[in-house]
C-alpha cells in the first residue's frame, strides 16, 4: 500500500466527510492501476456526496478507459446534471465534449 492511500485512509477512519478525501482515495487507487477499486471508491464518493462533479467526470473516464461505454455514457450525463445544477461551466463542457466523443 503506498503511504499516500495509507493517510488517506486514516483520514477516511479518523471520520472525514470532506468529498475530496473520498475523490482522492479513488484518484489513488487509479493510480496505483487497481482499477476495478478506483471505480468502487468513485462510486462510494456518488453514493455520499453525490453532488462532488468531479467524481463523476472521473467515473466516466475511468468506465471508457474499461470500454464500459454505456456506464461511461451514464457517468457523464449525471456529471453534466451536477455540473448544470451547481453552475460549474468548466466541468460542464469537459463532459460534454466526453459524451460528444463516445457518440462519435
Amino acid at each position: 500500500m503506498s503511504k499516500r492511500l495509507e493517510m488517506i485512509d486514516k483520514m477516511i477512519a479518523a471520520g472525514s466527510s470532506d468529498p475530496f478525501v473520498y475523490y482522492g482515495r479513488a484518484m489513488e487507487l487509479k493510480s496505483l492501476g487497481r482499477l476495478d477499486d478506483a471505480m468502487v471508491a468513485l462510486e462510494l464518493v456518488h453514493a455520499r456526496f453525490p453532488t462532488y462533479v468531479p467524481a463523476w467526470h472521473q467515473a466516466g473516464i475511468l468506465a471508457r478507459e474499461q470500454k464500459q461505454i454505456d456506464r461511461a455514457r451514464g457517468f457523464f450525463e449525471k456529471g453534466i446534471a451536477e455540473a448544470k445544477a451547481s453552475g460549474n461551466s468548466h466541468a460542464l463542457g469537459e463532459m460534454s465534449a466526453e459524451l460528444d466523443a463516445l457518440a462519435g
